[in-house]
């Protein structure tokens, strides 16, 4: 793992969420984007390295909308910038943790996503990212 490559928040509204971090890291959005295959709608920010995604359900029944409903908004994962994702992945697995998917599938922004099991990271979802070339 190369650097924490973003910070995920879960949020009820992007629309009320986007004003809020544009005031707090002084920075606009940089993009928004919807992930159909994860029912969420997406916003960005970067402010030096450090980027932050605030994350919206686009269906009652996605996992955000769930994460919501359980645990209310806030931080929802921790991204971390891998070089290869598969080789990863692997060491992973073989350190005895649990991947939530199988194979990397395509994330926000240009990314291949992988997440870990949070019951084998002290609570806190795991997301490794893998820039697409």
């Amino acid at each position: 793992m190369r650097k924490i490559e973003h910070i995920g928040v879960a949020v009820k509204s992007l629309a009320a969420s986007i004003p809020v971090f544009e005031k707090i890291l002084n920075t606009t959005c940089y993009k928004t984007e919807s992930v159909e295959s994860e029912k969420v709608n997406t916003a960005f920010f970067q402010k030096g390295e450090s980027k932050i995604e605030l994350l919206e359900s686009s269906d009652e029944s996605g996992v955000i909308a769930k994460f919501i409903e359980k645990k209310g908004e806030g931080m929802h994962h921790i991204a971390f910038d891998v070089e290869d994702i598969e080789a990863e992945m692997k060491r992973l697995r073989h350190e005895g943790f649990v991947l939530l998917n199988e194979k990397p599938k395509m994330g926000a922004d240009n990314k291949l996503v992988c997440f870990l099991h949070p019951k084998g990271t002290n609570g806190v979802l795991i997301e490794l990212c893998q820039e697409r070339k």
